[in-house]
């Protein structure tokens, strides 16, 4: 389960950030829209434990992230927190298979080559395993990028802007692989976007 409580965040003086509450429970999905500049990825990040926030709380699966020692949050978020950006993020000099290993690692886990293989097949890029991700397309790279989201099984999978740069194919399929890997892993499944398209996709919706 998901909680937030009276999130709110600035950067500066002149403006802050307040942000609805919001409850879900496992397996369920929100959409969050809202235009450039409305605070829709500072939401995400607070959500993520990326920045800590002004006011307010943030608890996940009983555990609240502000309590959290930097250390112990980098492990809990590498452990139940899953991020799609809108720019895949990756070592270069690395194979897709050493990428997602590397994940694995980072988050306390052992290196599990089944796990990794089993992610791609299904996400249909197993036959990329040993490619170095500039060698990919973009809808390819996307679909490593939720591959390194979701190979710890997180609860709690957060895309920011996933389909922005897509045509709208392309985007359809990202959403479903999304909701299919969210599926997959009984995690919650938060997309921000400015995407009118995704809201074909998605029942709970919330407007920023």
């Amino acid at each position: 389960m998901l909680k937030t409580h009276s999130l709110a965040f600035s950067y500066n003086s002149q403006k802050t950030f307040k942000f609805p509450d919001i409850q879900l429970d496992t397996g369920q999905h929100l959409l969050i829209l809202g235009e450039s500049g409305i605070g829709k990825t500072t939401l995400l990040h607070l959500m993520a434990g990326l920045l800590k926030p002004q006011s307010g709380n943030v608890e996940l699966m009983g555990t609240s992230l502000n309590e959290l020692s930097s250390a112990h949050l980098d492990r809990f978020r590498g452990q139940h927190i899953g991020l799609v950006f809108q720019r895949p993020h990756f070592i270069q000099s690395l194979s897709v298979e050493k990428n997602l290993t590397l994940v694995q690692y980072l988050a306390g886990k052992s290196k599990d080559k089944n796990r990794v293989k089993a992610v791609l097949d299904s996400l249909g890029i197993l036959h990329k395993i040993k490619e170095k991700p500039q060698r990919l397309s973009q809808g390819e790279q996307q679909r490593v990028a939720i591959a390194v989201a979701v190979i710890n099984g997180p609860q709690l999978i957060l895309a920011d802007e996933p389909t922005a740069s897509l045509d709208d194919k392309n985007c359809s399929r990202v959403a479903t692989l999304l909701k299919e890997q969210a599926a997959a892993s009984s995690s919650l499944l938060i997309i921000i976007t400015h995407d009118q398209r995704l809201k074909d996709h998605f029942s709970n919706t919330l407007t920023l």
